[in-house]
């Protein structure tokens, strides 16, 4: 009886092109069949935007034993319905966002169309990772994450995850890395967001830019204090954003309604 090997499908937000991407699927590709279906070009910081307007429309990149890839016109969340939809053979195994050109630790998680990817997996009940490295660099190099990113999928593939629950991962820039560290998101904010300009033209414009602000720096257990002294940090994300904590404050509010 032939054994299937795993099916992985593998978006990101910075394009089908992209290293990150392409380093990804090498990493992985002795480990599983995998099929890419990621934007035609970069759509960061469209979170789980999907298109309600817009005719999506499907290109095939390449084909080679085991790799599939495709592109898709529209946001990162889009490309996994695609996929899911009118691509893969069977149920894949794991949804995988990334690797991502830069930091989506903290509230960057919120914004970022790879944890998009991601959630969407999660809320297919499919066990779902995103990866990032701290590097915006076109360029970026993917090797020092080769190890840990095929134990992790390697574990996840044979463990799962809690129904719900995907991984947010981040990598620091470095060559090596102090450690692991299982982290809760940090507090922190964007500010300084905008930039003003005047066209010669005769109009104003803006410039969305900014710097983020981390708000608790010494706080160890956090995302952005792990990749601040080396550490890789592994942040549990679950698709319910129920507030417990102020469910019967609100109860003892709605007693007076």
């Amino acid at each position: 009886m032939e054994i299937k090997r795993p099916l992985l499908l593998i978006s990101n937000d910075d394009g089908y092109h992209a290293k990150g991407i392409r380093s990804l699927t090498e990493m992985l590709s002795d480990m599983a069949d995998i099929i890419v279906c990621a934007p035609e070009s970069a759509r960061s910081g469209f979170s789980c935007a999907f298109s309600a307007t817009l005719p999506l429309r499907l290109k095939q990149r390449r084909q080679m034993p085991g790799v599939e890839v495709w592109s898709c016109n529209g946001t990162p969340v889009d490309c996994v319905k695609m996929a899911l939809s009118e691509i893969v053979p069977r149920r894949p195994d794991m949804v995988i966002g990334g690797i991502n050109h830069g930091d989506n630790s903290s509230v960057n998680a919120h914004y970022s169309g790879t944890m998009g990817i991601t959630l969407e997996g999660c809320m297919k009940y499919i066990p779902s990772v995103a990866f990032s490295l701290c590097d915006f660099s076109d360029d970026a190099d993917f090797s020092p994450l080769r190890p840990l990113v095929r134990q992790i999928v390697r574990k996840v593939l044979t463990e799962g995850l809690p129904v719900g629950v995907c991984l947010n991962i981040n990598f620091p820039l470095a060559d090596t890395f102090r450690g692991v560290r299982v982290c809760r998101m940090s507090r922190g904010s964007w500010c300084q967001e905008l930039t003003k300009c005047h066209h010669p033209r005769g109009y104003d414009y803006w410039w969305m830019v900014g710097h983020y602000q981390n708000d608790e720096p010494e706080s160890e257990d956090t995302d952005r204090w792990a990749l601040d002294h080396g550490y890789v940090a592994i942040t549990p994300t679950q698709v319910d954003v129920t507030a417990y904590q102020a469910v019967d404050l609100l109860r003892r509010w709605t007693d007076d309604f």
